[in-house]
């Protein structure tokens, strides 16, 4: 469930206004709003948890919190007002105490017996401010600083306020008041400047620097894929470089390698994401990462921890160990230099051991307690965790099944033995676990000793119950005004010390209203509402207005006590067989709380075909796609899977247009197989690399100016043709191995090129529309999350014009993807880029040659 926590920036520098008119904290409020809904796309945001803190004085500045709902919540954030300090200092605290508050409680942080990532409550703090001086009540800081001391009993056992899990963002307004006559810059969002960027890179966050309305939106976008569950460890290196990996994948003795020179890789700040289980919804594991300490029974206090722990990695190349039914964990490293030189390095089948510092007890390094290891298909690093020890242990373990047959003689106990007492306590019980998982016999007591002394555990007990008091403390002053400052009272004697009851006015109008008296009529002006007609009060039916209760006749007792009860509980009806007005009209403010009504609704069942795309709840329209968080109209919404193509005019339907398109499929699929291996995907762009494929399949000499016409057909044939999968369509060893023998394809080549001057024509008008509708494809597809380019490369492929309308689709292709920061798919068009110069080059050559032999 995470829980998103927005800090609003409620200073009076907040009040100064745009080139829009609009102040910064209607900005903020708007951006709050629009991230709500942004994030509501995704299934998942059903069970977040919203909280709102401001600028003011603790503990008044937690407008929302644990036990506020989300209607609270937008409630307290239209009602927000600018006035008051820059105290963002104070107010970053508040929000993690806020934060912090039931950690003790549940027992989440697990002090002294190992952290375990599956073990989280994933927090996004998003702060909104204007990056001015933080100021307080002393003087103007420079610098920021958060309080030392916190009313939270058990921040001691922690050096930072915030915890593993909890993430930092900022987003630092910097619209200007006067509208700018420059031309947006596009690409991506800067780091700002101001104080708080490096509090952000320190939790494993970042901060904005939002210059436009467009850059906010953009940014918005970007925090919403943040929303990860996952925490954030400190990867640092220990011993030397490993040795440089040639071209052939092998280690490369000869080559030098700069061990002393520090890398980016070598020390990085990630997140690790920890997934919840697809069944439960919740994460499962089962094996902790060491403390940096060994637990004695011997130490009167905890050693505080880091927020952080710092996991020290080995370059020396392992095998990955693994046995049967053992359970491990893995979870995968947030991309950063560190996954970048291990996928570079193209070894998935060696791994680098990691270790904490001082977790053994006779070890200064510790031991190994996992790995570090890429995916086979070299697109992620992920961290295996494994028992600690696990180099001894799972030799031990191999021979207890397949050598002892679960029967260990005297040798393999005293190895056993030897091993448990490398072991820090905290690893028994779990080990124990998978022992009993793997049907062992039981080796381990059932007598566990957590390792921590008595008054240890006595002193987390107390701050437990200590938790518990201030936890109610702080919930109960949630949404408490804050005094206001009275000033100097002055007193007013012009009323003579005479109250409202006596005055003969007021007694007046009051028997009037009670119907002791006649309404004066003559004070009514009747000329205002000309045709209307004043209902007389009727003297029979008097109003109750007992402001006593002894004045209440013993007659009327039950009358009276069946109407108080009435107007408490409001279960009068006026008519029989109505329901209350109030049971069918919503206020405005409450129009939009829709994350109320998903706390009720049942979890939706799984999917039958998980490959199919996630459906959304879209208020009412089954058939809207996820859209992976990028803002995109509902008039261009992209819908995956396979659609219905609709038959152009003038599209044959004969046999030798069947055989045409079957041919098509094939180099269309054989075409797709090059780009999944790996080879380059723009050479089919250019060269057209079906005819070639069609000579070497047919083995014919088919002229060139043939093939050229040939290749365009089939291009506009896979725009609108049927394109199915065939079954072996696969390169092997450079070479085609499609379905077809060779007779049908030498039949197939003929019919096409007999046929291909009777194919569709494209005129002009045809070809920008084409044109059109694939600039639009392309824009949706940059926008989409991931690196599978393929159906990029096939769209420039069914570009119509010549080469300087593909160039220019290029172009704009590779300023879109500079738009979204894609670096990799950058790489590859400006290859196409390079190739198409060098071919309309070539055919200018060509060009000149003939016309000089002419």
């Amino acid at each position: 469930m995470p829980i998103l926590l927005f800090l609003i920036d409620t200073s009076a520098s907040m009040n100064q206004r745009t080139d829009l008119g609009t102040s910064y904290l209607d900005i903020a409020k708007g951006a709050v709003e629009l991230f709500l809904k942004l994030r509501a796309r995704d299934p998942a945001s059903r069970g977040d948890r919203y909280m709102l803190v401001t600028y003011d004085e603790p503990p008044y500045c937690i407008k929302a919190g644990w036990k506020e709902n989300h209607a609270t919540f937008m409630s307290e954030l239209k009602n927000l007002q600018a006035s008051g300090l820059t105290t963002l200092g104070q107010a970053l605290r508040s929000s993690f105490d806020l934060l912090n508050l039931n950690r003790l409680i549940s027992g989440i942080d697990n002090y002294g017996q190992g952290r375990n990532p599956f073990f989280l409550e994933p927090s996004i703090l998003i702060t909104i401010t204007d990056g001015n001086k933080l100021t307080s009540t002393a003087s103007v800081q420079e610098e920021l600083h958060l309080p030392l001391n916190s009313p939270l009993p058990g921040s001691e056992l922690t050096k930072e306020p915030f915890r593993w899990d909890q993430r930092l963002f900022a987003l630092v307004l910097r619209l200007p008041g006067v509208a700018s006559t420059e031309p947006e810059q596009l690409g991506s969002v800067p780091t700002d400047e101001s104080a708080i960027t490096q509090m952000c890179e320190v939790t494993g966050g970042r901060s904005y620097c939002v210059r436009t309305q467009r850059m906010l939106n953009q940014c918005l976008e970007s925090l919403v894929q943040k929303v990860q569950s996952g925490v954030v460890i400190n990867f640092e290196k220990t011993g030397p470089d490993p040795l440089p990996v040639g071209e052939d994948g092998l280690m490369d003795s000869l080559r030098p390698s700069n061990s002393f020179a520090a890398q980016p890789w070598h020390s990085c700040h990630k997140l690790i994401y920890v997934r919840p289980n697809s069944k439960t919804g919740v994460p499962v594991g089962h094996w902790p990462i060491p403390e940096s300490f060994w637990p004695d029974q011997n130490l009167p206090s905890l050693p505080p921890r880091t927020s952080h722990p710092v996991v020290r990695f080995s370059c020396i190349d392992c095998e990955p160990m693994v046995i049967d039914k053992l359970p491990f964990d893995k979870y995968e490293l947030e991309p950063s230099p560190l996954t970048q030189y291990i996928l570079e390095r193209k070894s998935p089948h060696t791994c680098w051991q990691v270790f904490v510092t001082s977790s053994g007890k006779y070890n200064e390094l510790g031991y190994p307690f996992g790995y570090l290891k890429a995916s086979t298909t070299l697109t992620c690093v992920n961290l295996f965790v494994m028992p600690y020890n696990y180099p001894v242990l799972l030799p031990l373990l191999d021979d207890l099944f397949k050598v002892h047959k679960l029967k260990p003689n005297l040798k393999w106990r005293q190895a056993f033995d030897s091993y448990l007492k490398t072991l820090p306590p905290y690893y028994l019980l779990p080990l124990k676990k998978a022992l009993r998982m793997m049907g062992a016999p039981n080796l381990i007591s059932d007598n566990l000793d957590c390792g921590l002394s008595y008054s240890v555990i006595s002193y987390l007990k107390k701050l437990s119950q200590q938790t518990k008091l201030e936890s109610e403390r702080i919930l109960a002053s949630v949404g408490k005004k804050p005094p206001q400052e009275t000033g100097i009272k002055v007193k007013n004697h012009s009323g003579g010390g005479v109250s409202l009851v006596h005055n003969k006015n007021f007694r007046k109008l009051l028997k009037e209203i009670t119907g002791e008296t006649a309404l004066r009529l003559t004070e009514l002006n009747t000329k205002e509402f000309a045709g209307f007609q004043v209902g007389l009060l009727n003297k029979d039916l008097k109003p109750q207005t007992y402001r006593n209760a002894y004045d209440i006749p013993r007659r009327g007792l039950l009358d009276q006590l069946t109407r108080m009860r009435s107007n408490l509980l409001k279960t009068h009806k006026f008519i029989v067989g109505q329901d209350e007005d109030s049971l069918h009209s919503v206020p405005v403010a409450q129009m939009g709380n829709y994350q109320e009504y998903l706390k009720t609704v049942a979890s939706p069942l799984r999917e039958i075909d998980p490959d199919q795309p996630k459906r959304l709840h879209t208020f009412g329209n089954p058939f809207k796609q996820d859209k992976k968080g990028m803002m995109i109209d509902e008039a261009d919404e992209f819908v995956a899977g396979p659609q219905n193509k609709v038959k152009r005019p003038g599209e044959l339907n004969s046999p030798m247009s069947s055989k045409r398109r079957r041919n098509a499929t094939v180099i269309h699929d054989v075409h797709e197989e090059k780009m999944e291996n790996g080879q380059t995907p723009p050479d089919g762009f250019l060269s057209k690399s079906a005819p070639a494929e069609l000579m070497n399949t047919t083995g014919d000499g088919v002229p060139p100016s043939q093939l050229d016409s040939l290749s365009d057909d089939f291009t506009s044939l896979k725009r609108d043709g049927p394109f199915h999968k065939l079954g072996n369509n696969v390169l092997r060893g450079g070479a085609p191995n499609c379905n077809l023998s060779v007779d049908d394809q030498k039949i197939a080549v003929v019919s096409t090129l007999g046929t291909a001057p009777n194919a569709l024509q494209i005129t002009p008008a045809m070809a920008q529309g084409i044109n059109a509708d694939i600039k639009h494809q392309l824009m949706k597809e940059v926008r989409k999350f991931g690196r599978k380019y393929e159906r990029i490369f096939i769209l420039l492929e069914k570009v119509q014009g010549p080469l300087e309308i593909k160039k220019q689709f290029v172009e704009f292709t590779i300023k879109e993807a500079a738009r979204f920061k894609r670096r990799v798919l950058i790489q590859q068009l400006e290859k196409v880029l390079e190739k198409i110069d060098s071919h309309h080059l070539l055919n200018n050559v060509n060009h000149i040659n003939s016309r000089s032999s002419s």
